[in-house]
């Protein structure tokens, strides 16, 4: 199914997969999206796939594609669209301030919520509902959890909890985590110099604090990888907790998301 080339880059097949870019129906238009599901009949369990603060890349459609090979339809908009193009940008600091700052939680809770729509016309069950994201998009994902009461399961990798990227994120899983509409599972790096220990710590805290889907949320922490330790695109990619993050994310989706 998968293929590791340069610099343990993976490259998932398509064979057995429907999968390609669309234009995904928005409130104010329409905005860029990638698919990718298992060709055959049936209504699959639908993902909604999160980016990175790199925006919709190949690595996210990779995802999407071996979300695709377990069985899943998984769904990833371009949520940057209407702020601007972040592959144009070699300097994160410019990316953070000219786009991603810019960026609402209200603008990408519509764009998911359209995500979900679409997949539900498209071969999707709606009864069975998971988001996971990377990153920037892992700090949605807490956020999307407590937004959407469809969601059953979602799963965080190294995503910011007491912050946000810009003074438009006003909340942050920090202060949702008692009211989730579904258990998360984060998946954190101890190493990780933008999300510091104490963070995970308060997270912790207040998902003890919550209601039940907050209590049965669990944090895991791989303590000799770093930030983006699943992205093996980059230099950051540590491949023993990258597989062991997938081999959990998918049984923590499975045992919460499919009957």
């Amino acid at each position: 199914m998968k293929t590791e080339g340069k610099d343990n880059v993976i490259k998932t097949q398509t064979v057995g997969l429907r999968h390609g870019s669309f234009q995904l129906p928005a409130a104010d238009g329409s905005i860029e999206a990638y698919f990718a599901a298992p060709d055959r009949a049936g209504r699959a369990p639908i993902i909604l796939v999160i980016q990175e603060i790199f925006g919709l890349h190949e690595h996210i459609r990779d995802v999407c594609r071996r979300f695709a090979h377990a069985g899943y339809l998984a769904v990833a908009p371009e949520l940057y669209q209407r702020q601007g193009d972040a592959s144009a940008y070699t300097d994160n600091a410019a990316l953070v301030r000219d786009i991603v700052s810019k960026v609402p939680d209200s603008q990408v809770m519509n764009d998911l919520d359209a995500c979900l729509v679409w997949a539900g016309l498209h071969g999707g069950n709606l009864s069975q509902v998971a988001v996971t994201g990377f990153c920037w998009g892992a700090r949605l994902t807490w956020m999307y959890a407590a937004h959407q009461p469809k969601v059953n399961s979602a799963v965080a990798w190294y995503g910011r909890l007491t912050v946000g990227h810009g003074p438009l994120q006003t909340r942050n899983p920090v202060d949702v985590a008692g009211s989730l509409y579904c258990p998360v599972l984060g998946l954190y790096g101890g190493q990780d110099a933008s999300i510091p220990t104490a963070d995970v710590q308060k997270m912790r805290e207040a998902l003890a604090r919550g209601n039940a889907h907050a209590r049965e949320s669990a944090i895991h922490v791989y303590q000799d990888a770093g930030h983006a330790f699943y992205a093996d695109y980059r230099p950051t990619y540590v491949k023993a907790a990258a597989q062991d993050g997938w081999r959990r994310c998918l049984a923590w989706i499975g045992q919460h998301t499919r009957p």
